[in-house]
């Protein structure tokens, strides 16, 4: 859903639009809830031709690519229409004027977690915050990992949801919201595990009889982006999606 005024229902649009998770669209820019498993971009080889950007292409020909998921996560993704366009919401990106929130299934209690380097900051006093520097994992790519001499700063908030659904790893894992303050590659996954707390069905970072047994268990990777806030590109209104969470 969105808390855009006019924003298009999906049933008014083209009958291409079954293959394409649209949420919204103007003419400025369009936002898709990306299925886990699709690519955002195409990658090498015929087998890797389907993607988020190219249905989107195939619906809307000016569509181009703002940010990405990794290809196992799920949820919201803005793309521009038009070059104009994507220059304006790349630069709020850079600026840091985009807000955007996960949902997870993680390894572990949360009254077993701690602050790291930071503590408690959210307006509510209930998150906390991961402040670890990323890097590349070079002779493991594309394993990212905690690197502090040569990483980039990385900061992460993170809290307990405030809903815990039934679960099948019921007292063996939590569900959390997570907020990252950067843009750093595997930046949720990298943090989360380590502090302890891999995110579930995570095949790169979760280690270990208990965490490899949650692993195994969960059918995909419990990362899903389910808001996203930024300004419009042309008008600059403060707009805000939000959808649901598969798990």
């Amino acid at each position: 859903m969105s808390d855009v005024p006019g924003a298009v229902p999906p049933a008014l649009l083209p009958a291409l639009l079954p293959t394409l998770p649209l949420v919204y669209a103007d003419a400025a820019f369009l936002v898709l809830d990306k299925p886990a498993g699709l690519l955002c971009v195409p990658g090498r080889g015929a087998d890797k031709q389907d993607a988020l950007s190219t249905r989107a292409q195939a619906v809307y020909p000016d569509a181009l690519i703002v940010h990405r998921l990794d290809m196992a996560t799920s949820g919201l993704v803005l793309m521009a229409r038009g070059i104009e366009n994507q220059r304006r919401l790349s630069a709020a990106f850079e600026a840091r004027k985009v807000g955007k929130r996960y949902v997870a299934w993680v390894a572990g209690l949360c009254d077993a977690m701690g602050n790291v380097n930071g503590g408690g900051d959210g307006d509510d006093g209930e998150w906390s915050t991961i402040d670890l520097p990323i890097g590349a994992d070079w002779p493991n790519r594309p394993r990212q990992m905690v690197d502090h001499e040569h990483g980039k700063a990385s900061a992460t908030r993170w809290r307990q949801s405030p809903t815990q659904p039934a679960h099948g790893f019921s007292g063996l894992a939590t569900r959390v919201e997570l907020e990252p303050l950067t843009g750093r590659t595997h930046q949720l996954r990298v943090h989360m595990a380590a502090i302890g707390h891999p995110i579930l069905g995570d095949a790169l970072y979760a280690c270990g009889d208990l965490h490899g047994d949650l692993r195994r268990g969960a059918d995909r990777l419990m990362l899903h982006a389910t808001q996203l806030s930024f300004p419009h590109p042309v008008t600059g209104a403060a707009l805000h999606f939000h959808g649901p969470v598969p798990f």
